[in-house]
């Protein structure tokens, strides 16, 4: 049986997560402040061996480590003063936590169908972005733009769409409280419509954006990242957010209000409270608690520093899938081009002229074969939860219909490899026939 995503976790991340439990200190610590700061370093300049601790003060006050990358993207919202009333843009085609972090601001979300079979170079499903612009009102604050399967969207476009339509964005001015103080000098520093990345599965990507060389969590103004057990990098459960510095707004107070809006408003976390006389601390906020731990910390420190071979090696799976993929005639993500590295995080696969029954029944026939895939994702719109006509998003729908994942991960022997890809002729040729 060939597993769809399972987590690669070596002894080294087991040494340390033991390390992490004999230390005594086990909730938020020294090993989430350091994970923090090599993923500033990370993010940076791509490089994972950064000595980030000569230079401690540079590195602190980018990267906030929480316990998922739905409170991430949340709390990017709430940094940015998003509210009831407001109206945040999302794509069609994503998973939930893109569009649920924006409601549980109590904003409305809007949804914007995908370009017809995605994006002409790579085949990721990106927005559409004249339906993107068409979608700016007075009241959006904030799109969210999603780089699937690792793929970074085209940013220079989304950039230049918020730019121009700057006339429409009136800026928050309320100054009732510390925290809307804060967000209503972000919004009007920025004075457009903010663009916060959902980077669940793009950490170590990268896309050349105004003629440079960027890596995700350095392009959008706000990105988050996924740390879950399916990810490339995982601290089992776990997220990230970054931001880009803001003219006018210090980086440490951005940071200060992530760790108030991570632990109930509590204005010292557990580590402040240890130092000599300093238990009395005060709320600021009723808030959230969506700290991390030390104990997930310790696994990210380990996959950090095994992190680019982990990288390396889900391209040469790729390589293999994308023969096989072009020998039969399948549509398949473009993980890399001139302008583009992509963290490989999955591989989507369109399978030409079958209907959704009949990618059902391909799935069915892989996995009695012992070949598990799955399908990134069923839309958004077409969920009891979000109930929207999918007529209005025929992009989307087609794009899903005929959509097949298959298994993607470093535990992947080449011989496993191999096997995937023999399967799929296999059942592909058996599917044909039938036709």
């Amino acid at each position: 049986m060939i597993s769809f995503s399972p987590p690669d976790i070596s002894d080294l991340e087991i040494q340390e997560v033991a390390e992490a439990l004999r230390s005594g200190w086990i909730t938020t610590g020294p090993r989430v402040k350091l994970l923090e700061r090599r993923l500033a370093a990370y993010i940076e300049s791509g490089d994972t061996s950064v000595d980030t601790e000569s230079n401690k003060d540079y590195y602190s006050n980018r990267v906030v480590c929480l316990n998922s990358a739905t409170a991430a993207e949340e709390l990017n919202l709430r940094i940015l003063g998003i509210k009831p009333g407001d109206e945040v843009i999302v794509p069609a085609y994503t998973y939930t936590a893109t569009a649920s972090a924006a409601v549980h601001c109590g904003a409305t979300v809007k949804f914007v169908d995908i370009q017809k079979d995605g994006d002409k170079t790579t085949h990721a499903p990106e927005m559409d972005y004249d339906k993107l612009e068409a979608a700016i009102t007075e009241k959006t604050k904030a799109i969210i733009p999603v780089d699937l399967g690792g793929i970074v969207c085209d940013y220079d476009k989304i950039f230049e769409i918020v730019e121009r339509n700057k006339n429409l964005f009136t800026p928050l001015d309320d100054h009732s409280n510390p925290l809307a103080d804060l967000s209503s000098k972000i919004q009007k520093a920025m004075g457009r419509v903010a663009v916060v990345a959902d980077c669940a599965h793009s950490l170590g990507a990268s896309r050349v954006v105004g003629g440079q060389k960027l890596y995700c969590g350095a392009i959008a103004d706000f990105s988050s990242f996924s740390f879950h057990a399916v990810k490339n990098f995982t601290t089992a459960e776990g997220g990230a957010a970054a931001w880009r510095a803001i003219l006018g707004i210090d980086n440490a107070e951005i940071y200060k209000f992530y760790q108030l809006l991570s632990l109930h408003g509590q204005n010292k976390d557990a580590l402040a409270k240890t130092q000599i006389g300093a238990w009395e601390y005060d709320i600021i906020g009723a808030w959230y608690k969506c700290n991390m731990t030390d104990i997930m910390a310790a696994i990210g420190l380990r996959q950090l520093d095994r992190y680019k071979g982990l990288l390396k090696r889900r391209t040469e799976i790729i390589k293999k899938y994308d023969a096989v993929c072009d020998e039969l005639g399948i549509t398949h993500l473009v993980h890399h081009t001139d302008t583009v590295d992509s963290s490989n995080h999955l591989y989507l696969t369109r399978i030409p002229g079958i209907t959704e029954a009949q990618r059902n029944e391909l799935i069915v026939k892989l996995a009695e074969a012992g070949v598990t895939t799955n399908v990134h994702y069923k839309p958004l719109p077409m969920m009891t939860a979000y109930g929207k006509d999918c007529s209005d998003y025929p992009n989307a729908y087609d794009y899903y219909h005929n959509l097949i994942t298959l298994p993607l991960h470093t535990l992947l022997s080449d011989e496993n490899v191999e096997y995937v890809c023999d399967v799929l002729k296999a059942v592909m040729s058996e599917v044909i026939s039938a036709k």
